[in-house]
């Protein structure tokens, strides 16, 4: 029943009044509110539920796990270096004490209470560090971060591919010769360097399989071991662009390659699908479309430099050329990595197929990131289905990943055996064989004309006719033919 309805109308008008009057009340209480929420920038204070650090080589990345988004503010402090992160309206919730500091380029961590109600967080380093900071949205597995990356000035440099390839050309032609009477110069035989990259890291797991195994770990731990295979043959050496649990950004994964003169790039990862029922390996090379994006964009940030493609001295600048000599150079080394690339993914191809069964019977094209290197012939391995239980089984077994590790390089090897690059220990030992087994003859370190010609009985003058070499100048690495005589 209606109270209101069964009351005289003056009680009816009584109610009324009273009920808009607190009606009113309430309304002016909860604006009141509002605006104290948005003077004050948060109604309720914040908590740091958790620190966590990732040290890496060049950098180290320190995350903060947030009840709620805050505001911080992040400077450097000198005589002693230090960082102070200060968290508004936040309060901790964690002991930073636990927090472990290996590797880093900190050495303690000091917290406190800052103006009543914000939290001061005082790192103390052992170097100077430029940082930088960003928050993080929740996803799946985390909720709200605030993520300060330590970054270690000094620690590395970044290379312009196209720069050093001129300059090696530059460097090529200028040799010093040798005459027919002078020694050349001794042959470097150098190690073939791959660069072997381990997906994800740190903060990202990668795909997490249903037993709770990590893409991060099983990755790591395929790169290790290919790393030691690749140590353990002569002339390869391998460099690992992460060796530790931290991320490494897609773009510095390649400038790390290219930093150490890698002669090929090869990122390991496991993949993932929303169905447990895919399962097999897979190779990727960079798409034709992505090799296109990526030549422009490489032009784009060149129009940007001071030496555009130059060197150094600005002898090989190429600034007072048209767009489209800058392009032809770039566009015919990104085809001549993008074939080697496709030539090593079908030869891993055929060796993973013996480990485990193949997603796809080829060779796969795709625009990765990580794969965008103009210079380095690059590879994306995905070693199986973490999200297929039987597979990530075999993915976490120690004398699997040794087999998937094995077959990546055996593809890696036979091409290089094939194609070795030049001043190679592989290069070398096949021109070893070349010139004692045919009419040619590859000048090695020391050698001279009058005694390559003394050795194969045959005239100077008929040696230089032959090989069309005017004078007395050759080269180490240089093929001769060798005249009947």
């Amino acid at each position: 029943m209606n109270v209101i309805a069964t009351l005289s109308g003056v009680g009816r008008r009584y109610l009324k009044r009273t009920a808009s009057t607190a009606k009113r009340i309430t309304s002016s209480a909860l604006l009141l509110a509002v605006v104290w929420c948005v003077q004050t920038g948060s109604a309720l204070a914040a908590d740091v539920d958790n620190m966590r650090l990732w040290a890496a080589p060049d950098h180290a990345r320190l995350v903060f796990d947030l009840s709620s988004p805050v505001d911080a503010n992040v400077f450097t402090l000198e005589n002693p270096d230090r960082l102070v992160i200060d968290l508004a309206d936040s309060k901790l919730q964690t002991d930073s004490a636990s927090l472990n500091l290996d590797g880093s380029a900190i050495t303690s961590v000091r917290t406190g209470v800052r103006g009543g109600n914000d939290l001061r967080v005082v790192l103390d380093l052992e170097r100077r560090v430029e940082p930088r900071h960003f928050s993080l949205s929740p996803n799946d597995q985390y909720g709200n971060r605030l993520v300060v990356d330590l970054e270690y000035p000094g620690e590395s440099a970044v290379k312009d591919p196209i720069e050093d390839m001129i300059r090696a050309q530059e460097q090529g032609a200028q040799q010093p010769e040798a005459t027919a009477q002078a020694k050349a110069t001794p042959h470097p035989k150098r190690d073939i360097i791959i660069a072997v990259d381990a997906g994800h890291g740190g903060e990202d797991p990668g795909a997490i399989g249903s037993r709770g195994t990590r893409e991060k770990d099983v990755v790591l731990d395929i790169a290790r071991s290919l790393k030691r295979i690749i140590d353990a043959t002569p002339g390869f050496r391998a460099v690992m662009i992460r060796d530790g649990d931290y991320y490494v950004g897609l773009r510095e994964r390649t400038r790390i390659a290219r930093e150490q003169k890698a002669d090929f790039f090869v990122s390991i990862h496991a993949d993932a699908f929303s169905s447990a029922r895919p399962n097999g390996s897979s190779v990727f090379a960079l798409s034709q479309r992505g090799a296109t994006s990526e030549t422009a964009k490489w032009l784009a940030n060149s129009e940007n430099r001071a030496d555009l493609i130059g060197g150094v001295d600005g002898n090989l600048s190429l600034r007072d050329k048209d767009e489209v000599l800058r392009g032809v150079l770039l566009d015919l080394t990104m085809t001549a990595t993008l074939n080697d690339s496709l030539s090593i993914g079908g030869q891993v191809l055929d060796r993973l197929k013996q480990v485990n069964p193949l997603h796809k019977p080829r060779v796969e094209q795709a625009g990765f990131v990580v794969l965008k290197s103009p210079d380095i012939p690059s590879l994306l391995v995905e070693t199986g289905f973490i999200s297929n239980p039987q597979e990530e089984r075999r993915l976490s077994d120690a004398s699997h990943q040794r087999k998937l590790a094995q077959a990546v390089f055996s593809g890696i090897e036979a091409h290089f055996t094939r194609n070795p690059p030049p001043g190679s220990l592989l290069a070398w030992q096949r021109d070893q064989g070349r010139g004692q087994a045919s009419n040619e003859y590859r000048i090695q370190p020391g050698d001279t004309l009058s005694e390559i010609a003394a050795r194969h009985q045959v005239p100077v003058a008929m040696l230089k006719q032959v090989n069309q070499i005017d004078g007395d100048n050759i080269r180490v690495g240089q093929v001769l033919r060798i005249p009947r005589s």
